[in-house]
């Protein structure tokens, strides 16, 4: 399976370093991506969430909270939503069959109607929780208007004992996806919050969504994460013992399987960029073993040893 890491839509919060920890002039805003994956399968094309969507670009308001779109400044250019980036790299919307979400914020599934023909696969209790909208934080985070067009969902329950991948429980054999795409409950940011985990040649990649902010609270030794992304996922949590439970969990991941598994969150500009330089990496080196033949899309070549 080849995969295209996206990012759609960066976000831009005030705070400089002390959100991001990049340095840069003063004054200069974070920036903050919005990391997506596009999995070319033999199912057709598999979107890990969408970003922001089309819709979200052209109408910010109602469909977009108008508190978040202060806090996180979202820089809506059209060109940069998954939907366009896709038709850039020779597919079309109606390509992409499968969307599996980490959970349903606004910033994960603003492009669910860019796609109306794909099933959406997501844990069932996110459902649940967006939809009941319960609280004021429920209803600025969760926004209905991206979603509710959307009418091919396949939820999935929370795990219960079973088969386990790398100690955590998880959801197999997602319907219609191959046996290679993992849905991956890490509960805390929201009460169905999941990774995905996808399963390649030399390895895994693990989405871990919003389970943590920055890379460096991936750091198995001296966990850090900025003042500013701290405060802002204790002001999102759900669960908070949850989610520090969890990221004790991954870094535990990372200590001992660091060489079988890369895990990034959706957020990080660092793993996104290292991510999408060895994927560009991999893709250049496959293609001089193909004598520069590049695929037609919709179609997957085997990818070669390295």
């Amino acid at each position: 399976m080849r995969i295209h890491h996206l990012n759609c839509v960066t976000m831009c919060p005030p705070g400089g370093a002390l959100m991001d920890g990049r340095q840069r002039p003063k004054g200069v805003p974070a920036a903050l991506v919005c990391h997506c994956l596009l999995v070319e399968s033999e199912q057709g094309l598999v979107l890990v969430d969408t970003g922001f969507g089309l819709q979200d670009v052209l109408h910010p308001r109602p469909r977009l909270s108008s508190f978040f779109l202060g806090l996180n400044r979202p820089q809506l250019h059209e060109g940069l939503t998954a939907v366009r980036q896709i038709e850039r790299l020779g597919f079309k919307a109606s390509d992409v069959r499968h969307i599996v979400l980490t959970h349903l914020d606004f910033d994960h599934a603003g492009g669910l109607d860019d796609f109306p023909m794909a099933r959406v696969h997501v844990m069932n209790a996110e459902v649940e929780a967006a939809a009941a909208q319960r609280t004021w934080l429920d209803r600025e985070r969760f926004r209905p208007r991206q979603w509710r067009t959307q009418p091919h969902w396949v939820t999935y329950a929370m795990p219960r004992g079973g088969e386990r991948w790398f100690g955590f429980e998880c959801v197999r054999e997602l319907s219609g996806l191959p046996p290679e795409i993992l849905l991956v409950p890490l509960v805390g940011h929201t009460l169905g919050h999941a990774g995905v985990a996808i399963q390649q040649p030399d390895g895994w990649l693990l989405h871990a969504g919003d389970a943590y902010f920055h890379h460096q609270e991936m750091n198995p030794d001296r966990p850090t994460c900025t003042p500013g992304l701290l405060m802002y996922q204790e002001l999102m949590q759900k669960d908070g013992r949850m989610r520090r439970l969890n990221q004790e969990r991954l870094r535990s991941l990372v200590r001992h399987h660091d060489r079988d598994v890369k895990v990034f969150c959706a957020h990080d500009a660092v793993e996104f960029e290292r991510l999408e330089e060895e994927a560009r990496s991999h893709e250049e080196h496959a293609l001089r073993g193909l004598g520069s033949v590049r695929p037609e899309p919709g179609l997957t070549e085997p990818s070669l040893p390295t």
